[in-house]
């Protein structure tokens, strides 16, 4: 019986078919589908290695480079996951060109269609993500890591903006206005009397905090190419609709559910803190239990940028132009979360994962309202501005 091959090492059938034997990828350990590059992977790997290559992308690890590559962990770090392909032997000279890929798969159909083998293979049980879904999530994860400060280093010496930038105040209400001040990016400290006086106080503390992931993640709307492509206005009322909420699920990232603590850089805040500052236990017990929920269900780095951008584009806000189109994005993207859920957490752990994940956003747009009225009251009380600029534009 002649061997068959999709073109680029995969035995379509081989003795540990015949068997019954499943065999394990070399590199992340999950379900094999045959030779890939000289070496047994899993689909997955197989299409990461060849991307890799083929694109001449250099990974860099931010840690030790010597991150664990397993099926639940092998996005999390590139750079590792790459240099593991190389260990075990995956061969860059046996990457295809796309037309000769192309030619043998033809080929391979050719035969096939002439004189269909006696067995084949099982198809894969999940066919994973589609190359689009990849690139997706691929994007989404390099607008994350380059505009999220996970550390906080940035925030050490942070002076944010107290000044729109705008001379003429006869617009500040216009959307040029607002638009001007949700992109504005450099500290304007000419007026020293706008700066807030009451130093001790926690809530200019917190909104300085606040401004400082505002600023983020305006940054990391505009690496999505969606984003970019509406019109202004819709992406200042996608912005001012979605910040706040998205801002909440960047924190927790650096939630410890055993301490209940945000851990930001070298400072760690609680719901105490949040007390102190005026905050209410009406908004505060909530926002604890949204963040040791969403904490616990243990997502990848991936889920937290797609719920992200599941949040940011909201097509019922009503003043967006381009709902349609907006729609269409949100739906591309709960999609790929589905998708990518169904198959990095199989049945039973990921059974209701992603119903969890519909409630728990459910629960901080709920937050977000109860949040924008806490703030507000807390301001006008103390009878000062403690918020700045971007942080009232964005509430407002």
């Amino acid at each position: 019986m002649e061997n068959s091959s999709d073109g680029e090492g995969r035995n379509l059938w081989s003795e540990a078919d015949l068997e019954g034997e499943e065999k394990t990828c070399a590199v992340c350990g999950d379900r094999a589908s045959g030779y890939h590059f000289h070496v047994m992977t899993c689909e997955g790997c197989k299409g990461f290695f060849r991307r890799t290559v083929v694109k001449g992308i250099q990974f860099s690890c931010p840690f030790t480079q010597s991150c664990p590559v397993t099926k639940a962990k092998r996005r999390q770090c590139q750079a590792c996951r790459y240099k593991k392909c190389l260990t075990v032997g995956m061969r860059k000279d046996m990457i295809m060109s796309e037309d000769a890929l192309y030619a043998r798969r033809a080929l391979r159909k050719r035969k096939m269609q002439k004189c269909p083998p006696i067995l084949l293979a099982d198809p894969p049980e999940d066919p994973g993500l589609s190359p689009e879904q990849e690139h997706l999530i691929e994007m989404l994860t390099e607008a994350h890591k380059k505009h999220f400060d996970s550390t906080f280093s940035q925030f050490i010496n942070y002076q944010p903006p107290v000044r729109l930038g705008l001379h003429n105040p006869d617009i500040r209400g216009s959307q040029e206005a607002s638009f001007s001040s949700l992109y504005l990016l450099s500290a304007h400290e000419d007026n020293p009397e706008e700066v807030l006086p009451d130093v001790f106080s926690l809530l200019p503390l917190f909104a300085d905090l606040s401004t400082f992931m505002i600023q983020q993640v305006i940054q990391f709307a505009k690496a999505i190419p969606a984003f970019r492509n509406l019109p202004m206005d819709d992406q200042i009322s996608l912005l001012k609709g979605a910040t706040l909420e998205i801002c909440q699920i960047q924190f927790n990232t650096v939630f410890n559910e055993e301490t209940n603590t945000w851990t930001c850089g070298s400072h760690c805040y609680t719901i105490q803190d949040g007390a102190l500052a005026g905050f209410q236990q009406i908004y505060l017990e909530p926002l604890l239990k949204f963040h040791i929920s969403l904490r616990k269900l243990r997502l990848h780095e991936a889920e937290y940028v797609l719920l992200q951008a599941l949040v940011l584009f909201y097509p019922d806000h009503v003043d967006v132009t381009q709902r349609e189109e907006i729609d269409r994005t949100q739906e591309m993207i709960a999609l790929t979360l589905k998708k990518y859920i169904d198959h990095w957490h199989p049945w039973p752990e990921g059974r209701f994962l992603y119903a969890k994940l519909l409630l728990l956003l459910t629960e901080l747009r709920t937050l977000k309202v109860e949040n924008t009225r806490q703030i507000l009251h807390i301001d006008d009380r103390q009878n000062l501005s403690s918020l700045t600029p971007l942080l009232s534009e964005i509430i407002s």
